[in-house]
């Protein structure tokens, strides 16, 4: 499913235009990157938490030429499934 199919459904099952749905789309994956920007996580119960994880600086080698190569540190998204969305996609049923 792409942007667009999404933004179909999201008005087909909420009752509103497509120009709606897209904005609101657009407005909360604006929210979570300018939350995790800020190094703020995002929850959403049931559905899942993105985060940002910290990678280290470390040694890389060019696979074309053999060499040693230095990559710098960097900050990497993270996403991690809520256990209601974990099982409804896995089809197991939560332990009471």
């Amino acid at each position: 499913m792409n942007k667009g199919e999404l933004v179909d459904q999201i008005a087909k099952d909420s009752g509103i235009t497509k120009t709606q749905a897209n904005g609101a789309l657009d407005a909360l994956t604006d929210a979570i990157v300018s939350t995790l920007k800020k190094g703020d996580t995002v929850t959403l119960v049931g559905f899942g938490t993105f985060s940002v994880t910290q990678r280290a600086a470390r040694n890389g080698r060019n696979p074309q030429t053999g060499e040693t190569i230095k990559i710098k540190a960097s900050k990497s998204p993270k996403f991690k499934a809520g256990k209601d969305f974990a099982t409804k996609i896995s089809g197991i049923k939560p332990k009471k």
